[in-house]
């Protein structure tokens, strides 16, 4: 399994291109999930940042797996579909093969049937302009979206029918939804084409992953713990997942502490992986967590 970090962990910090990718090489990554905003950035001011493309970052034992944005599906269609050739372009740049968006900006059950039609038939527009590049449009499992659930996701699919189209399956969101994360990624195979990892202290701190708490630089944190250490089991979804020939993950950390928690679930995850290699066992979420990194779920 293939892992990165992703930018938007740093949204609120004073830190390049460079400081991430030697940190990432340094700590066990194999790639960097770039938030939109972040490779617009860096697009919009060569002079300021030459030379920044997937050659560069190749240079470090990288790769940029999905550049992850947020498309206006709703809005004037021109200037969606300029809006994705921009993202397409930017995929190019940086080697990768994925993009993804989110499926609206309401929930399936609150989601009137032209509205879920208008979101559909977008969604097909954005893919055949992917597809035309090689890419692959991903939505993301995600509250308050058409994807909001196992059952919305495959409607969803179901409606959109382009090959192009993918998910990128957020473990801890489709256990929000109710849904057995395990059995959910069995149902929604092969269509899977990227994972988000993250987890939480309980279902009453869910409401810190709301977008004005999570993009808010004073919002709360508390109750955002590393991988392990959460309500969400992850022994057997990563279990299975490590079976899966290329699956790549991102590690999604939205919390304090951000180089010293990645670098804990990175060797975390690692574990598991040697483990399982060696042994065809999964080292016990306990073991891993009763590392001296196990401070960092206070610090969370």
């Amino acid at each position: 399994m293939k892992l990165s970090l992703c930018t938007i962990t740093f949204r609120h910090h004073l830190l390049s291109l460079d400081d991430l990718a030697r940190w990432a090489a340094a700590n066990g990554f194999q790639g960097i999930e770039l938030w939109g905003a972040h490779a617009r950035n860096m697009a919009g001011d060569p002079a300021r940042v030459p030379e920044r493309d997937a050659a560069w970052l190749a240079g470090f034992g990288l790769s940029v797996p999905m550049i992850s944005d947020y498309l206006p599906l709703e809005g004037d269609p021109d200037a969606l579909l300029a809006d994705a050739s921009a993202l397409c372009r930017l995929a190019r740049r940086w080697g990768a093969r994925k993009i993804r968006t989110f499926a609206g900006g309401s929930g399936s059950r609150d989601t009137p049937a032209d509205r879920r039609a208008l979101i559909a038939e977008r969604l097909r527009l954005v893919c055949a302009l992917a597809a035309d590049q090689g890419l692959s449009l991903l939505v993301e499992t995600h509250p308050k979206t058409l994807a909001d659930g196992l059952e919305a996701t495959l409607a969803l699919i179901e409606a959109v029918d382009h090959p192009a189209l993918r998910v990128n399956f957020d473990a801890l969101h489709v256990w929000e939804a109710g849904d057995d994360p395990v059995a959910a990624r069995r149902a929604l195979l092969p269509r899977i084409g990227h994972y988000h990892l993250k987890n939480i202290r309980s279902r009453a701190d869910l409401g810190v992953f709301e977008a004005a708490n999570v993009y808010a630089a004073a919002g709360r944190r508390d109750g955002m713990v590393p991988l392990f250490e959460g309500a969400v089991d992850y022994r057997a979804f990563l279990g299975e997942l490590m079976e899966e020939p290329g699956a790549e993950a991102s590690l999604e950390w939205f919390g304090r502490n951000c180089h010293d928690v990645l670098r804990h679930d990175c060797l975390a995850v690692s574990a598991l992986v040697t483990a399982d290699a060696a042994s065809g066992r999964s080292v016990p979420p306990c073991e891993i967590a009763a590392s001296p990194d196990r401070r960092l779920r206070a610090a969370s």
